[in-house]
């Protein structure tokens, strides 16, 4: 089964990640996305903290996109396993 959308959680600005999660089957997937990457794929820098929902949401079906096919390849990470995904994953 494929993954499916999940939800928003929170900017950590502690660890300049993006939470949230995808849904495999009726399990959630963490998953992260760092804040440098959003940048890179949005082409701006150094996003204000109270804007990074915004950013996510218009870049989401990039982000999600990639976070499916790492899902597909087994790339989970951490404990529980998850998606977390950098730069690098979208060159």
């Amino acid at each position: 089964m494929a993954l499916m959308q999940g939800e928003y959680l929170s900017y950590d600005i502690d660890r300049s990640v993006v939470l949230f999660t995808m849904l495999d089957g009726t399990t959630d997937v963490p998953c992260a996305i760092s804040t440098s990457a959003m940048d890179d794929l949005d082409g701006s820098k150094s996003t204000r903290p109270a804007q990074r929902e915004e950013q996510f949401v218009r870049l989401r079906d990039r982000i999600e996109a990639r976070a499916i096919r790492k899902f597909a390849d087994g790339e989970l990470e951490g404990r529980p396993p998850g998606i977390i995904l950098r730069s690098i994953d979208f060159r």
